[in-house]
């Protein structure tokens, strides 16, 4: 099979490439993109966007938190607490890397905490749980707190058991 490759605005910059040419020209690239990830991120940050554990939706939650950042990302925030008590949280985001680093980090930290302690955690505290972001993706680690916030502000203890 042959594959052809445009690097110009005409076809006439084309070059062909075999199948096996195309195996190595992704390796390279591959190996170029994890290079430049491991020169800017934490291993931390590249573990969590590489593996979201808390990615997702809560069936039953009983506090929801949503907010679309100033950078165009939005994330969602579902939590399951029982007796001011986080039991189980989950996040959903169509933001960048750093933004599901954010996410899943701040979802691994709050299990277990009381909705006070949760409420307490700000953005540094997160960038420093994550092992640093870059400071322009500061503000995805933000947008991660601000989020859980909300939706801590939304829970209604007097509501548990009705859902």
């Amino acid at each position: 099979m042959i594959f052809v490759l445009c690097g110009g605005k005409s076809w006439r910059c084309c070059t062909r490439i075999d199948k096996e040419q195309l195996d190595t020209l992704v390796k390279k690239l591959q190996k170029k993109i994890q290079d430049d990830e491991e020169k800017t991120y934490s291993k931390t940050v590249i573990r969590e966007y590489r593996n979201p554990t808390k990615f997702g939706i809560l069936k039953q939650p009983n506090a929801i938190g949503v907010i679309k950042g100033p950078c165009g990302d939005t994330m969602k925030v579902t939590l399951q607490i029982v007796n001011r008590k986080i039991k189980d949280a989950r996040f959903w985001t169509d933001g960048c890397g750093a933004t599901l680093a954010s996410g899943n980090r701040l979802m691994k930290m709050i299990i277990g905490k009381t909705t006070k302690d949760a409420m307490g955690i700000t953005k540094t505290q997160l960038i420093e749980a994550l092992g640093g972001l870059p400071q322009t993706h500061h503000h995805c680690a933000l947008l991660a707190v601000n989020t859980l916030h909300q939706a801590l502000k939304m829970y209604k203890p007097w509501e548990e058991g009705r859902i």
